[in-house]
């Protein structure tokens, strides 16, 4: 089992890269676990086994690792539906899971087209750094709920 989070763009604020660093080590507890800075989406799609083509379709999309986009316009989970997710995934594929945040302005069509999933984190805009940071809690969340452990009370 191993998840990639991987978020383009360099982190500013020392404070995300603290909470970003926390997590990672909290979610490793759990599984193989590795954050990646990536200057844009080719380096995305290149570390996934995948190319940019010219038009994005599914058959293109098969590649070394399983993409998840975080985007606003994707499917919203409660806490203990993402764990259900991640279960689910872990017991019937070896693949990396690759989970992307993008850039301030958002993934392209191209990529969105690529990718396997699609999450949202709600409704609410988020700043992609503080996107981040909220997935890296939730993973280790729904880890947590996987293995019964307290942090995951159920409120």
């Amino acid at each position: 089992m191993k998840i990639k989070i991987a978020w383009i763009g360099k982190t500013k604020e020392p404070a995300i890269q603290s909470l970003t660093d926390e997590y990672l080590k909290r979610i490793s507890r759990y599984v193989q676990v590795e954050g990646l800075a990536l200057r844009d989406e080719a380096a995305l799609l290149q570390m996934c086994g995948r190319a940019m083509p010219a038009k994005a379709n599914k058959s293109a999309s098969a590649g070394k690792s399983t993409l998840v986009l975080m985007d606003s316009r994707g499917k919203q989970f409660s806490s203990e539906e993402l764990a259900r997710f991640l279960g689910d995934y872990f017991d019937r594929n070896p693949l990396p899971l690759v989970f992307a945040v993008g850039p301030a302005d958002g993934f392209s069509e191209a990529v969105r087209g690529l990718a396997q999933h699609t999450i949202s984190l709600g409704k609410l805009i988020l700043a992609h750094e503080l996107a981040r940071v909220v997935l890296l809690e939730q993973v280790y969340r729904a880890f947590t709920i996987l293995k019964g452990h307290p942090y995951h009370s159920g409120h």
